[in-house]
């Protein structure tokens, strides 16, 4: 990026944050919080995912915004072998890698880079939390290079929604060259700090918890995008101040209003409010190795303690429903045949006394952004405070730092259950049930914990084979779920995006991320 281009994009970032008008080729989001870093497949945050993965970076496939299709992306056509294990990718040429002070391209994006992008994350050392829990490590045999613009994937085994999960943040397309040269430099954290990849904007300065800035990629290999020169993201983590800020024109688009807002923001003529039902569940997830959090039936009795209906109505707002399955009820393969856990504490006390459970301390955790599962974390976890006390379990509602939380809450000595959430990211149960209920990820998305052989085993064995036949293996998991209660199911929401009038081409992605690639301003 040119001085002359950064100098434009902060100094117009900062005439935005001090409240004058806006710069017509300008669109500022008011994000919920900070990213934990711009390095994609470090994380699993859609906070994260929204200011590194989205706008910076591409994938050999992506999902057509607004759906679960999978449409081409850095590679412009697959093949797949007829037993499903040899997957073929022609790469799209002429695609250019951003620049920034430290580094200069000396070519365009080849096959060298998509396969640093996955072998780092197989065969080095890190936090590749999304690959491990997907079982990646164990699922690719090897990436090779057939030649600079054609790369194969070889799997172990057929892997049903292997396709759709290149899609996904964690598989973004990182520069070889620039690995390379960060390495040499003895500064591998640039990747995450500094970020390059191919995307519709490039990457200009973060200031902690206050804003990040981008610039328009002008080499980007999509014609007519992106629509705005500068993109901004202004983090602010009240839901209330980002509402006064859309309403005082400061920024153009909010993401997780508070639900008590939503019908005042229907009747303002200065606000656009989009919704759509969520793919979403937000949970409470036991520590399943600590106990007495280790017997189910104590979970199951601290389930029945839990007026989820009053969370409804008090936290949402009644724009959402209760949750029975860890997976939400658009979900193909979504077991409604199963009985959720009744509201009975009366039963539940009883059945804590008869597991020799008394005097029960539990923390609970509570997140401090909004989350499209979880508007209001603290209220809700005030609202279960009420309810254990009501059968003698005294708890203490605790909290960090997002990126903290997120961090010390994958300990497998944590002490305490954390309320956490899930929004679909490929549009396939795997990504529910495998990824946040699997033994591979134990001690990273799998909060609860929690490995337990008969799920494992339906979870992976659904894998592969036709849609008909994976569904009844996700419709049994669901059924021992039910029974093992790693978690307490509380919802799954409707999701409100508010923004300005003058707002053009903004879609919501039924996978919960936030794109402004092909968002414009009305002049």
């Amino acid at each position: 990026m040119s001085l002359t281009k950064f100098m434009a994009a902060t100094s117009m970032a900062t005439m935005l944050m001090s409240g004058a008008a806006f710069a017509q080729s300008t669109l500022v989001y008011c994000s919920e919080g900070s990213p934990e870093g711009f390095d994609a497949a470090l994380y699993t945050s859609g906070t994260t995912f929204d200011a590194s993965s989205k706008p910076l970076y591409n994938r050999l496939v992506e999902f057509d915004v607004g759906t679960t299709n999978v449409i081409p992306g850095l590679a412009e056509s697959w093949e797949v072998s007829e037993d499903g294990t040899e997957f073929t990718f022609k790469l799209r040429e002429g695609v250019k890698f951003h620049s920034n002070d430290m580094f200069t391209p000396s070519r365009d994006f080849n096959a060298d880079d998509v396969i640093y992008t996955f072998m780092r994350q197989l065969e080095t050392e890190g936090s590749w939390e999304y690959f491990n829990a997907m079982s990646m490590p164990d699922l690719v045999e090897s990436i090779e290079k057939v030649d600079d613009m054609t790369v194969k994937f070889k799997l172990t085994r057929a892997e049903a929604p292997f396709v759709a999960n290149l899609a996904m943040d964690f598989a973004s397309i990182q520069s070889a060259e620039y690995g390379a040269a960060m390495e040499e430099a003895g500064t591998p954290e640039m990747l995450n700090q500094q970020p390059i990849g191919t995307g519709p904007f490039e990457f200009v300065a973060y200031q902690k918890d206050a804003v990040i800035r981008y610039a328009a990629n002008e080499n980007y290999w999509m014609d007519g995008v992106p629509k705005v020169d500068n993109l901004v993201f202004a983090i602010t983590p009240d839901a209330s101040v980002r509402y006064q800020k859309v309403q005082a024109g400061e920024c153009h688009v909010m993401p997780y209003p508070n639900p008590a807002d939503v019908e005042a923001m229907r009747a303002a003529e200065d606000v656009n409010l989009m919704e759509q039902e969520g793919l979403n569940v937000g949970y409470l997830a036991y520590n399943t190795q600590m106990p007495p959090f280790d017997n189910p039936k104590v979970r199951k009795a601290l389930n029945m303690a839990i007026d989820k209906q009053a969370i409804i109505d008090v936290v949402f707002q009644g724009a959402g429903q209760i949750a029975k399955n860890p997976l939400p009820p658009t979900m193909w393969s979504y077991n409604d045949a199963v009985e959720d856990d009744p509201f009975d504490p009366d039963a539940a006390k009883a059945m804590l006394e008869e597991e020799g459970v008394t005097d029960l301390d539990l923390k609970i955790w509570a997140m401090p952004v909004q989350r499209p599962y979880n508007p209001n974390a603290r209220r809700m976890a005030e609202l279960m405070q009420e309810d254990f006390a009501n059968i003698g379990v005294n708890v203490e509602i605790v909290s960090y730092e997002w990126g903290e939380y997120l961090d010390r809450s994958k300990a497998m000595d944590r002490d305490g259950a954390v309320l956490l959430g899930w929004t679909g990211d490929n549009g396939d149960p795997d990504n529910f049930l495998a990824v946040l209920l699997g033994c591979d990820a134990v001690g990273g998305s799998n909060r609860a914990q929690w490995c337990h052989e008969p799920f494992n085993d339906l979870v992976t064995q659904a894998k592969t084979g036709s849609q008909e036949d994976r569904a009844k293996l996700y419709e049994e998991a669901q059924v021992i779920f039910k029974e093992q209660a790693p978690w307490a199911t509380i919802a799954h929401s409707v999701v409100f995006m508010p923004m300005r009038p003058e707002v053009e081409g903004y879609v919501m992605d039924p996978l919960g991320g936030h794109y402004f690639n092909e968002v414009g301003l009305a002049e």
